[in-house]
């Protein structure tokens, strides 16, 4: 999808909307819309455990607003609608030497927190039988880029997607993003490509460049109830081309029991002058008894460089996990993996996660010894199902990650979140 095509698509669904929705009944875009608010009080601390660290700690405390609306679709053989969201993250506690963890955008020169910061985005959409135009702000959730959503206010991008679901079973997505929100900005910028610890990554040709066009496609199919596979596309301009094949089958096993298998393998190669070259495979099964789940991972990566993914963003592998993604070059990780859901016992709203990953092999360059890392999660989280409280959520992530080629980390996040629908 050329820049023009995709410049002509977000001018004819916005001025579609604004030209049509006061011509034609509102009935179903008033009636089928709507609208909630959600607000996250976000503490983190991040110990840097590293001998000749920069920082010994990042410590900061926020409150999030989120408020998001959904119209209906006006009615007709082509319905127009619109959807918005407002966000504004409070800076509580910061200080000049421990800032930096995500949760609060960063003054540029001093490096200290502002006090408050937000951004509002609203997308037109376009709907034709069971196919949907998006162009403004977006938030996807596809193997090729996926939004993070991982501290105080989700990241977003601009751009156009369309989403196709004419054929049961079938799902078809294509379109163009232009400009990133990070998750800690205000500001809509180029992308570019991820490349924390660089020389274990092993990208080069990455100085100076960015990108304003992200290209990406993609069909998913689901056989029947246990099998869905895809094949998705992504191509970030001046960086890389990717292919992502992927495959998720549950099978029964008898009462309460089932075993899950996620299958994943992508190919990455270079665009532009950089030297992107990578093939990673990943493979998770999950055995499911009762309110337990045990689950075991695989993760490999070859050629001449780690695996590549848009800075900022969730890679879409399935050992990426609270601080690492296992993904540098040559690396190869294991994880183990346990859920408890205690709905099992009469306590519904309350799960634990525990994991444990550890990754080998890691090619750090000429003359420096094989790279390794491990990293420890822990999530518990409650949220109220009834009463004066419900909705309202705690949860505490706890992190532990030692390598001897990256930061040696020990983490505690505390998150309490309530939503609230307002119709």
């Amino acid at each position: 999808m050329s820049k023009s095509l995709l410049a002509r698509g977000v001018a004819l669904a916005a001025l579609g909307t604004s030209l049509t929705l006061p011509t034609i009944s509102q009935a179903a875009f008033l009636e089928d819309g709507k609208a909630s608010v959600e607000l996250r009080n976000f503490y983190m601390n991040r110990d840097f455990r590293q001998e000749g660290a920069a920082q010994s700690k990042a410590e900061e405390w926020a409150q999030g607003f989120l408020l998001r609306y959904e119209s209906g679709y006006t009615e007709g053989t082509v319905g127009f609608g619109v959807d918005a969201i407002g966000t504004l993250g409070l800076k509580l506690d910061s200080s000049a030497d421990e800032s930096g963890t995500g949760l609060l955008q960063r003054d540029r020169e001093t490096g200290r927190a502002q006090d408050d910061y937000g951004d509002l985005g609203v997308t037109a959409k376009v709907k034709v039988s069971n196919s949907v135009l998006k162009a403004g702000t977006l938030m996807p959730k596809l193997p090729v880029v996926q939004a993070n959503d991982s501290r105080l206010l989700p990241q977003s991008f601009q751009g156009g997607w369309i989403n196709s679901q004419e054929i049961a079973g079938l799902t078809l997505d294509a379109g163009q993003l232009s400009r990133v929100n990070q998750r800690d900005s205000s500001d809509h910028e180029t992308m570019t490509l991820t490349n924390s610890s660089p020389a274990a990554r092993g990208f080069t040709g990455l100085g100076g460049v960015d990108s304003d066009e992200f290209n990406f496609a993609g069909a998913s199919y689901k056989w029947n109830d246990q099998l869905t596979t895809a094949y998705h596309y992504g191509a970030l301009d001046n960086f890389y081309k990717q292919y992502i094949l992927s495959a998720v089958h549950v099978l029964p096993l008898g009462d309460q029991q089932s075993l899950k298998s996620d299958l994943r393998f992508a190919r990455s190669t270079d665009d532009g002058d950089t030297n992107v070259d990578n093939k990673a495979f990943g493979a998770m099964f999950t055995y499911a008894l009762g309110g337990h789940a045990f689950g075991l991972g695989y993760q490999k990566m070859s050629g001449d460089t780690g695996y590549a993914y848009i800075g900022g963003t969730d890679p879409f592998l399935v050992n990426y996990v609270q601080i690492g993604d296992f993904a540098f070059k040559d690396e190869q990780s294991w994880q183990a993996r346990y859920d408890y859901n205690f709905a099992a016992l009469g306590i519904p709203g309350l799960t634990f996660m525990t994991r444990y990953l550890s990754g080998d092999n890691v090619d750090r360059g000429a003359g420096l010894s094989e790279g390794k890392e491990w990293e420890r999660n822990t999530d518990i989280a409650y949220v109220f199902q009834e009463g004066p409280l419900k909705n309202f959520g705690i949860k505490w992530r706890n992190a532990t990650t030692r390598s001897n080629f990256g930061n040696d980390l020990d983490e505690n996040r505390l998150i309490l979140s309530y939503s609230l629908s307002l119709w």
